[in-house]
C-alpha cells in the first residue's frame, strides 16, 4: 500500500451516524440557549445583561468613574469589544445609549454627554461624537468587586479575567426592570421606585415567610411595593394587572398617560400632555393622533402641537370651540393616550431561565448580597488578620529594639538577618522580612504608639468580623444597614401614580370627583367650576366674580354638587330632564358659559328653577313641587326612572303659573312653604295626596295680593335645624325649624321675615345645620360663599342680618352646600 494511500479504517472510526433532525434539534437548542444565556436575558443577581456587564467592567477597568472625566463613546465601546464582548460595536453601543437615557431607565447606569436619543425615537449620535462615564449609582454595582466577592471566568481568548456577575449593592433587576427577545421565550420586567424595592428587600430578610401579597398589599393594606415606577411617569389603571404580574410573573397592566384640560382665552378648551406611557414613541403618537383627525376618526380637535422641551413633555391639543372635551378625551384614551404593558419577570438563576414572582425576585437579590456579604467579611477578616501579624511582629521588634537593631547589624546581609531574628524571636518569614524593611525613624517611641493603637483598632475589627461570619442574624444586619444607606443617597419620589379602575374608559372615569358650582344664567348659559375656587368668606362680602353674562342676560340660578352626581333638573315650565354634572363644561369664573342645549334640550325661555340629586334617593321616595301660585303636589320618584334627552311632564301648570321648588320626601315628613312677603305654612305631606306626573296638585298655602311662593323646605317633625330665609337684597336670618308649628294645608301661614324697602321680598328658603356652607349668586354674576355660622340665629318676624352685600343688584339663587363638602374643600 502507497504511503499517500490514506488510512480508510482509521478514518472510518472517527465517524458517528447520527440522524439529522436529532442534529438540528441538538444544535438549535445549543444555539437558543447560547443566545439566552449569553446575550438576551438579564442575571436575576445583578440585573444585568452580559454586554451590559461588560460594559461596566471594562469602564471600571479604565477608571471611567463618575468623578473622572467622560470619556468618547467609541474608547468605552472598543475597549469592552476588544476585551470582553466579542460582538459587533453597534449592538454594544445600543446597550451603553439605553444605559443614559433617562426615558429608558429609572435610574441611569451611565452619566452621557452629547446626544444619547430621545423619546421622538431619534437615534443617539454616533459613537464618535458621545461620550459617557459611569453614573454614580453604577458604581455601587461594582462595589467591593475587588474583594473577592464574585466569581471570575476567563474571557473569551482566555487574556483577561471577567466577573461572572457583579456585586450589585442596588437591586437592579427591578429598579431598572429589563426587557429582551430570546429564541422561545422573551422578559419585560418593568422598573421600579428605590425606596419601595429596598423596603421590600428588608422585609423579606425580617420576615422570610412572608407572601407577595404582604408585599403588595402589607398587614395595613399598604405594602412596600405599590408598583411599577417608570421614568416617564403617567399613571397605571388598575391594581389587579398589578396583583396577577407579582404573583405568577406574569400579567398586563394598563399605562394612561397624564394630562389636563384647561381653557384657552378664546373661550375653547385645550388639553395638555405632560406625561406619556413607558416606552412611547411622542412623534409617533403625535402623528398618528393626526392622522385619525384628518380621516375624521377623532373629532373636535382643531389643532395639535408639541412645545416640549428639555424640562419634559408638553403635547398642545386645541379644541375646536364648542366641542365637548370630556369626548375628546374619551377618544384619544380609546385609542392613543392609554396602552397595555404585558409583564414577564423572565430571568437567569443558576444561568436557567425561570419566571419569578415578586418575592422570587427578592429573594435571588438577598441572597445573592448574602454571598456578596459573606465573601467580603471573609476577605476583610484574611486582610484583617495578616495586618494584625504584622503588627505582632512590629511590637516585638519595638520591645527589644537594641536586641534588633545588634542582630541585623551583625549579620552578613538580609536573609541572615531574617534567620536570626525568626530563631531569637519566634517570628514568621512575614514578620521577619517586614521587620529588616523598618526605617530606624520608625522605632521611635511615637511611631511605637501608633503601633500599639493600629493593633487595637485590628483586633476590634477581627472581632467584628468574626461575629458577622458567626452569625446569620449579623450578616443580615449589615445588607439592611447597607441598603438603609443606599436608600439615604438615592432616594427619590414616585412618578408613576395608580388609580383605581373601575372597568372600560368611559367619560366619568375620566374625570375626577370634585365639588363644583353649577350657574345657569336665564338666556340658558351653564357651567361648572371647582367649588374650592371659591373661598368661604364673612357675611356682608361682596363675593368675587363667578360669571359674565353677556349683555342682557343674568344668573336665574347656582347650585353645588359633585361632578359624579346624576341630578334631575325642573324648569319653570314644569319639565324635568336628567343630567350628568359632568358633562356640564368646566370653565373659569368669568367665563359666561356654554349653551344649555349642549346639554340639555331645553325648550325656548324655560329656565331650570330646581335640582334634586338622585343619589340621595333610596326606598320608597317622593317628589314634593311647589308652584308660584301656591300649589303643592307630591308625585312618586317611580315616575321619573325614564327622562328622555327632551324631557318628561313633572307637573300640569295653569296660564301664569310656573314650578318653584322641588323636595325630595319618605312620605314621613312635613312640608314647608315660603312666599316672597316672607309668610311660611307647615303641613305633614299626606295632605298633599300622591299624584301622578301630569296632575296640578292642590292648594298649599293661601296667598295674600300680588303674593307668590319663593320655595319649599321638607323637614321631619323631631328635626332639629334651622329655616334659612335669604331676601333679594342680601339679607337673611336663621330660625329654628321648631319654631314653626304645624298646620293644615291651605292656610295663610305665619310670618316669618318682614320684608321692608331695606331686606325686599323672600328669594329662597332653605333647611340648613350648623356646619353646612352657603353659595349665594346674584343676577349680575357675583358669587360669594360663606358658612351658615355666619348668618345670626334668630326667631320668626324679624328683619335678619346682611348676608352678602350688593350694589344695584339682588340675590338670583341660594344654595346649601352639605356640612361634609364644605369642610372637605
Amino acid at each position: 500500500m502507497s504511503s499517500d494511500t490514506p488510512d480508510v479504517g482509521r478514518e472510518t472510526g472517527r465517524i458517528e451516524t447520527v440522524r439529522i433532525e436529532d442534529e438540528m434539534e441538538q444544535s438549535y437548542i445549543d444555539y437558543a440557549m447560547s443566545v439566552i444565556v449569553g446575550r438576551a436575558l438579564p442575571d436575576a443577581r445583578d440585573g444585568l445583561k452580559p454586554v451590559q456587564r461588560r460594559l461596566l467592567y471594562a469602564m471600571h477597568d479604565m477608571g471611567v468613574t463618575s468623578n473622572a472625566g467622560h470619556r468618547k463613546s467609541s474608547n468605552i465601546v472598543g475597549e469592552t469589544m476588544g476585551n470582553y464582548h466579542p460582538h459587533g460595536d453597534s449592538s454594544i453601543y445600543d446597550a451603553l445609549a439605553r444605559m443614559a437615557q433617562d426615558f429608558s431607565l429609572r435610574y441611569p447606569l451611565v452619566d452621557g454627554q452629547g446626544n444619547f436619543g430621545s423619546v421622538d425615537g431619534d437615534p443617539p449620535a454616533a459613537m464618535r461624537y458621545t461620550e459617557a462615564r459611569m453614573a454614580p449609582i453604577a458604581e455601587e454595582l461594582l462595589a467591593d468587586i475587588g474583594k473577592d466577592t464574585v466569581d471570575f471566568t476567563s474571557n473569551y481568548d482566555d487574556r483577561l479575567t471577567e466577573p461572572d456577575v457583579l456585586p450589585a449593592a442596588v437591586p437592579n433587576l427591578l429598579l431598572n426592570g429589563a426587557s429582551g427577545i430570546a429564541v422561545g421565550m422573551s422578559t419585560n420586567i418593568p422598573p421600579h421606585n428605590l425606596n419601595e424595592v429596598i423596603d421590600a428587600a428588608i422585609h423579606v430578610i425580617d420576615e422570610p415567610g412572608c407572601s407577595v401579597r404582604d408585599l403588595i398589599d402589607g398587614p395595613d393594606g399598604e405594602g412596600p411595593v405599590k408598583g411599577p415606577d417608570f421614568p416617564t411617569g403617567a399613571k397605571i389603571v388598575g391594581r389587579e394587572g398589578l396583583y396577577e404580574a407579582y404573583t405568577s410573573g406574569r400579567g398586563k397592566m394598563r399605562v394612561r398617560a397624564d394630562f389636563d384640560v384647561e381653557e384657552r382665552d378664546s373661550g375653547s378648551d385645550r388639553i395638555i400632555v405632560h406625561e406619556l406611557p413607558y416606552q412611547e414613541n411622542k412623534a409617533r403618537r403625535i402623528e398618528r393622533i393626526a392622522d385619525d383627525v384628518n380621516d375624521g376618526r377623532i373629532e373636535g380637535i382643531s389643532d395639535i402641537r408639541d412645545e416640549s422641551d428639555r424640562d419634559g413633555v408638553r403635547v398642545v391639543i386645541d379644541l375646536k370651540r364648542g366641542a365637548n372635551a370630556d369626548v375628546v378625551r374619551n377618544q384619544l384614551l380609546e385609542h392613543h393616550l392609554e396602552t397595555t404593558f404585558s409583564v414577564i419577570s423572565l430571568a437567569l438563576v443558576d444561568g436557567q431561565p425561570q419566571v419569578l414572582d415578586l418575592k422570587e425576585l427578592v429573594e435571588e437579590y438577598v441572597d445573592h448580597r448574602r454571598e456578596v456579604v459573606r465573601r467580603r467579611t471573609e476577605f476583610d477578616l484574611g486582610e484583617a488578620e495578616d495586618r494584625a501579624h504584622i503588627l505582632e511582629g512590629r511590637l516585638k521588634a519595638l520591645e527589644n529594639v537594641e536586641r534588633v537593631v545588634e542582630l541585623i547589624r551583625e549579620s552578613e546581609d538580609r536573609d541572615a538577618a531574617k534567620a536570626g531574628l525568626e530563631a531569637e524571636f519566634d517570628l514568621s518569614t512575614t514578620q521577619s522580612e517586614h521587620i529588616v524593611r523598618m526605617q530606624l525613624g520608625s522605632l521611635t517611641s511615637m511611631e511605637a504608639a501608633e503601633v500599639e493603637a493600629e493593633y487595637e483598632e485590628v483586633g476590634e475589627e477581627i472581632e467584628r468580623l468574626e461575629a458577622i461570619l458567626a452569625s446569620a442574624e449579623r450578616l443580615d444586619g449589615v445588607i439592611k444597614e447597607e441598603l438603609r444607606e443606599i436608600r439615604e443617597e438615592y432616594s427619590d419620589d414616585r412618578r408613576t401614580s395608580i388609580v383605581e379602575d373601575h372597568g372600560s374608559v368611559t367619560r366619568e372615569d375620566l374625570i375626577p370627583e370634585e365639588d363644583v358650582v353649577v350657574v345657569v344664567t336665564e338666556d340658558d348659559y351653564v357651567k361648572r367650576m371647582p367649588l374650592s375656587q371659591f373661598e368661604a368668606q364673612h357675611r356682608g362680602g361682596k363675593g368675587i366674580i363667578g360669571v359674565r353674562p353677556k349683555e342682557g342676560d343674568r344668573v336665574s340660578t347656582a347650585f353645588q354638587a359633585s361632578t359624579h352626581d346624576y341630578l334631575l333638573c325642573f324648569t319653570d315650565a314644569g319639565q324635568v330632564y336628567r343630567l350628568k354634572v359632568y358633562e356640564i363644561p368646566e370653565m373659569g369664573r368669568t367665563a359666561r358659559g356654554t349653551s344649555a342645549v349642549n346639554v340639555l334640550d331645553l325648550d325656548g325661555g324655560e329656565e331650570i328653577t330646581a335640582v334634586v340629586n338622585c343619589g340621595e334617593i333610596e326606598g320608597d321616595h317622593y317628589l314634593a313641587m311647589a308652584t308660584r301660585n301656591g300649589y303643592v303636589k307630591r308625585t312618586a320618584v317611580d315616575a321619573f326612572e325614564n327622562i328622555h334627552s327632551g324631557g318628561i311632564r313633572a307637573v300640569t301648570l295653569e296660564e301664569g303659573d310656573a314650578l318653584v321648588d322641588v323636595e325630595l320626601t319618605d312620605g314621613g315628613t312635613d312640608i314647608v312653604i315660603g312666599t316672597r312677603r316672607g309668610m311660611t305654612i307647615r303641613f305633614d305631606e299626606s295632605e298633599a295626596r300622591a299624584m301622578g306626573r301630569t296632575a296640578r296638585g292642590v292648594n298649599g298655602i293661601k296667598l295674600q295680593g300680588d303674593d307668590q311662593v319663593a320655595g319649599l323646605v321638607a323637614t321631619r317633625p323631631s328635626d332639629d335645624r334651622d329655616l334659612l330665609t335669604v331676601t333679594r337684597n342680601g339679607f337673611g336670618k336663621r330660625t329654628p325649624l321648631e319654631k314653626y308649628r304645624k298646620q293644615s294645608r291651605y292656610g295663610k301661614g305665619l310670618i316669618d321675615i318682614k320684608t321692608d324697602e331695606r331686606n325686599g321680598e323672600v328669594c329662597a328658603i332653605n333647611a340648613v345645620d350648623e356646619g353646612d356652607g352657603l353659595i349665594i349668586m346674584s343676577e349680575s354674576g357675583q358669587i360669594m360663599r360663606t358658612d351658615v355660622s355666619e348668618v345670626s340665629e334668630v326667631g320668626r318676624n324679624t328683619k335678619g342680618v346682611v348676608i352678602m352685600r350688593l350694589d344695584e343688584d339682588w340675590v338670583a339663587s341660594v344654595d346649601v352646600v352639605p356640612a361634609e363638602a364644605n369642610e372637605s374643600s
